[in-house]
């Protein structure tokens, strides 16, 4: 069978077992979660701290880690974290969203055990209880391909996490307040990138620091609420190398949007005279446009940064032209030794399409975000533990939405939305947005092709026009007004995965489904078990666990 089809079992703390592979490394991390005030705009705020960061510290993993971290929650709130992008294959169990996971009570601890299975490249984590991420929690999760499999760029000097993301001064608590009373968000108060915007006054302390002559790998991620923002170098040219795990053929850009939720490697050569410069983040689609700065300062270099600022691109238009030039590098090896184009995924036939349009409406005077006419409620039981238990029937229902968005939403249906998928079927997803507001949509548990933006409705003879060769592998797509986006999956990882807005007010109001794939043959080799220590809650709390899956 090989070494690496070993299994072994590999005791952890707690008296919980993970199963892993042979010879996967462990990493383990402690945080305490606890309050502290933040101030990325200048306005001291309460914020959400780990280890005392904020942002939060940097996951550094390497493909096939297996990850262990102990979260002590020191709020006066439930808590839960996810592991955005990470499939977590096998043991959607970790994934941290709560149709899956029962959250963190207050001062209590549990821990997160997952493989970052046979994936590479930039990630990120974030609370996903309430609107904690508008209070921070977040950080870079990064996975670095083992030392056997070649990367198709040269070994960079440095590395450098940028989280960039919208701000609002008001306050996490404040927010909530404002969703709960039916009223929309409104415009954030700014950008901060780390967590900072520089003042520009001469007194900013660098982000980060580059040697004339060397090339350095920045690894950007869009941990904001709501707000899409383009990021650019003054003076230097980026070179996008890798997207949420893929190889990228590799073509320079002067800037590049980053959606909210998205995440994506850039190389930058410090080839100009050394002295300071911008990074410069500035809001996309918004009425007044937001700008941020932060300095990049060359090692021994002299100077300020010039005052002129590289300025943004104008309109969605320009960004749906930028996504047409992003291409899967096919001689690439990405996690493993088989190039990244050996994946031939435009011959397999489609088994199944799920068209999904996202509305706004109106219950009982408040608004609602809503899929296909449904509009998502947490319940207190996690849909996984109400399916494992048995008793998904007094949880939720199955295929509670149609395949297709009803020609008028008259009615909306508030009640959690799960979509019976069948285990290993290839299934076409079209994301519909007849809004005026530009979508982001996540899936976990996978990474699909994104073969397709287009404005205007969806139709089968759009098919004609999908890219089949090259379409980039990843787990987010931004959908741009009036338009619609198209990703390929094959459903082979079995679980129950979150497919959310990332656009977190309409997360947060409904905006968000799972789909269930459960193997037929219940076997270890197609999911893992419930491991000892699972949190539990809501109905199945005094029920006793299950049988295992035995082989």
């Amino acid at each position: 069978m090989g070494r690496l089809m070993f299994i072994s079992i590999l005791c952890l703390w707690a008296a919980s077992i993970l199963v892993v592979e042979a010879g996967d490394p462990v990493i383990t991390f402690e945080w305490k979660v606890t309050y502290g005030n933040v101030a990325p705009l200048g306005v001291p705020v309460k914020g959400i701290l780990i280890n005392g960061e904020f942002p939060g510290p940097n996951i550094n993993s390497t493909t096939n880690n297996n990850v262990v971290i102990n979260v002590f929650n020191n709020l006066d709130e439930p808590l839960l974290f996810t592991w955005h992008g990470i499939q977590n294959r096998k043991n959607s169990w970790q994934d941290g969203t709560l149709g899956t996971m029962c959250p963190i009570l207050p001062g209590t601890n549990f821990t997160y055990q997952f493989q970052v299975k046979d994936q590479i490249g930039s990630y990120m984590y974030y609370p996903v209880t309430d609107m904690h991420r508008a209070a921070g929690g977040f950080g870079g999760l990064r996975i670095h391909s083992r030392p056997l499999i070649p990367v198709p760029y040269d070994q960079p000097a440095d590395e450098f996490t940028v989280m960039v993301g919208d701000w609002f001064n008001k306050g996490y608590t404040a927010l909530k307040k404002i969703l709960d009373s039916g009223r929309n968000l409104g415009r954030a108060d700014g950008i901060h990138i780390n967590g900072k915007a520089a003042k520009g006054d001469g007194t900013d302390e660098p982000l980060f620091t580059m040697e004339a002559g060397k090339t350095y790998r920045y690894r950007f991620c869009n941990a904001g609420l709501k707000t899409a923002i383009n990021v650019r170098f003054q003076g230097h040219t980026m070179k996008l190398v890798e997207m949420e795990g893929s190889h990228m053929v590799q073509n320079n850009y002067e800037s590049l949007d980053v959606h909210v939720g998205m995440c994506f490697t850039v190389l930058v050569t410090a080839d100009q005279e050394p002295r300071d410069y911008f990074l410069v983040a500035s809001s996309r689609f918004t009425k007044r446009e937001l700008t941020s700065t932060g300095i990049v300062r060359y090692l021994n270099g002299n100077g300020a940064p010039k005052p002129d600022l590289p300025k943004p691109p104008v309109g969605w238009a320009w960004s749906l032209n930028q996504f047409r030039t992003f291409r899967w590098n096919l001689t690439a090896s990405a996690a493993r030794p088989n190039p990244q184009g050996s994946y031939k995924y435009g011959g397999i036939n489609i088994t199944r399409t799920i068209r999904l349009a996202n509305t706004a409406e109106k219950v009982d005077g408040k608004l609602r975000y809503a899929i296909n006419g449904v509009s998502f409620v947490e319940p207190t039981t996690p849909l996984k533990l109400a399916e494992y238990y048995g008793v998904a029937e007094k949880v939720f229902k199955y295929n509670n939405i149609p395949d297709e968005p009803p020609a008028q939403v008259s009615n909306v249906v508030m009640e959690p939305i799960v979509v019976n998928i069948t285990y290993k079927d290839f299934i076409e997803v079209i994301f519909e947005n007849h809004e005026t507001a530009i979508q982001s949509w996540n899936i976990d548990g996978y990474a699909f092709f994104a073969v397709g933006i287009e404005t205007g409705t969806w139709s089968p003879e759009k098919r004609m026009d999908y890219n089949l060769l090259d379409a980039v592998s990843r787990h987010t797509i931004q959908v741009f007004p009036k338009s619609w986006a198209a990703v390929f999956i094959t459903f082979d990882n079995a679980g129950m995965w979150n497919i959310r807005s990332e656009v977190w007010d309409r997360h947060y109001l409904g905006q968000q489904l799972y789909f269930s794939s459960l193997s037929p043959n219940r076997s270890l080799r197609d999911e893992y078990n419930m491991r000892d220590g699972t949190l539990v809650c809501g109905i199945v709390e005094s029920m006793p666990k299950p049988p295992p899956f035995s082989s």
